[in-house]
């Protein structure tokens, strides 16, 4: 009988697990929605990307440089 190795145990404990999961799969998906939620569509919203409207297309090294020796000032 060969041994599994300690990975391969800790994936199939998780995989039986959430195969016989049924409340945990409602609560799963409410998760993986809320986190869609977060990271994409706030995003979208309220986290412009200042980068791209303030330093132009090829300028960001030269923009965030400018910025970093700004800030050494304060």
């Amino acid at each position: 009988m060969k041994k599994k190795s300690v990975f391969r145990r800790v994936f199939d404990f998780y995989k039986e697990g959430f195969k016989n999961m049924d409340v945990g799969r409602v609560l799963w998906v409410v998760v993986l929605v809320k986190l869609f939620i977060i990271f994409i569509i706030l995003r979208l919203f309220f986290m412009p990307d200042t980068l791209k409207e303030r330093a132009g297309k090829g300028n960001e090294a030269a923009y965030v440089s400018s910025q970093m020796m700004l800030s050494d000032d304060d």
